[in-house]
């Protein structure tokens, strides 16, 4: 799952946001130096990560990409169901996906000494970009898509996976209602126990 994902389910927690958010950019016992809730949510990420690499209605999902995008096709579908949970967000949240966004972007940089070097650099982009409210039309998830492959030296075109997400529409959206409901009770467990530690 991508960033819009990991936020949401991290619940209301801000600290355990944070955390999830700087998690991809905390390598291995790193996360032990900072606070206890931001750690809770770095292992929340962790635990998201292995949930959805190993799902098999993600890796059904995954598959349509593969032979095209190879090693991307993971990051090309996280940011795909990203779009589905943007584009659903009312079924999801009481709140309005542009506040939700504006909120968080305001947590961060209330939070701006606690965050990595990484995410200083990214957040600029983000919030100038809207990424969360981008997510959910077609043209702000090519424009994300293409950010990404800048970032990768356009290795993987990976703005053309508009076509797949176009050709298969219906079925990466079914696919993505039925993992996200196990995804979100997986997650809800998770929390609970890391709020035992």
């Amino acid at each position: 799952m991508n960033y819009l994902a990991h936020i949401y389910l991290s619940g209301t927690n801000d600290l355990l946001k944070i955390g999830n958010f700087l998690a991809d950019s905390i390598k291995g016992h790193d996360y032990e130096k900072f606070d206890s809730e931001i750690k809770k949510g770095i292992l929340l990420h962790r635990h998201i990560d292995s949930f959805t690499d190993m799902h098999p209605i993600y890796r059904q999902s995954k598959h349509r990409l593969h032979e095209k995008y190879g090693h991307y096709s993971g990051v090309i579908m996280d940011i795909l169901y990203d779009h589905f949970l943007a584009k659903n967000w009312s079924k999801f949240s009481d709140e309005k996906l542009d506040d939700y966004a504006d909120n968080f972007y305001q947590l961060l940089q209330d939070n701006y000494d606690i965050l990595t070097e990484r995410i200083k650099g990214m957040m600029p982009y983000m919030i100038a970009r809207n990424w969360f409210v981008s997510y959910a039309t077609i043209a702000g998830l090519e424009m994300i898509l293409f950010q990404m492959d800048y970032k990768t030296k356009h290795r993987a075109n990976m703005q053309e996976a508009i076509v797949e997400l176009q050709d298969f529409y219906t079925e990466f959206e079914s696919e993505f209602f039925l993992f996200f409901e196990e995804l979100i009770i997986s997650c809800k467990q998770k929390i609970t126990e890391l709020n035992k530690l």
